[in-house]
């Protein structure tokens, strides 16, 4: 586990402005002042990465003031007016295992059997990872839709899904696609059903 290259902040946010889409950095605890004059390695700081470009840029409050937990937000102000709208979307993501399985199951029972036999689709077992930058070796048991066949193999149904509108990603694994039923909302759970009949 660790990194092998970086792009910069300033080249992400002139990719993002060049394509329309909003840039967002995690910074993680946070820094403020460069701590490179007393001896540490670098780290960017807040300003920093603001100065670059980026539209949204998070850290912990927590780790980089002390106190309660807390997560900060800065950059763009219609950006963080819309996050702001649903504060609690990132502490309530989490969802029991019995209501992940319960979502790929309503997710098959949309598809005719006639589809899933097409798509090889089945509900599995899996594992999600818990972070990237935080505990990014712990998983945790999911649900998921696994797709594949010898005739539609599990790569070109991955491309399908990921060129089409809205994009759905997927995760390759032994020459199956898996659909995180853990990443999949409600709301999503029609949608994502007439993505996978149209294929």
């Amino acid at each position: 586990v660790g990194f092998t290259a970086a792009v910069s902040s300033r080249e992400l946010a002139e990719l993002g402005r060049a394509r329309s889409i909003p840039v967002m950095e995690d910074l993680g605890s946070g820094c403020f002042v460069d701590l490179v004059r007393y001896g540490f390695p670098y780290e960017p700081t807040v300003p920093e990465v603001v100065a670059s470009g980026v539209d949204l840029v998070s850290f912990s409050g927590d780790k980089l003031l002390g106190g309660p937990q807390a997560g900060i937000l800065v950059g763009r102000a219609e950006l963080v007016e819309r996050l702001a709208r649903n504060p609690l979307n990132r502490a309530l993501r989490v969802d029991k295992f019995a209501s992940v399985r319960r979502r790929a199951r309503r997710i098959l029972a949309r598809l005719s059997a006639e589809t899933q036999r097409a798509l090889g689709a089945q509900l599995v077992e899996s594992t999600s990872q818990v972070g990237g930058g935080a505990l990014p070796t712990v998983e945790l048991p999911t649900a998921a839709i696994a797709l594949g066949t010898a005739e539609r193999p599990a790569e070109r149904l991955d491309e399908a899904l990921r060129s089409g509108r809205p994009p759905v990603l997927g995760r390759l694994l032994d020459d199956r696609l898996l659909l995180d039923c853990r990443t999949i909302l409600a709301a999503d759970i029609a949608p994502l059903a007439d993505r996978l009949a149209a294929l």
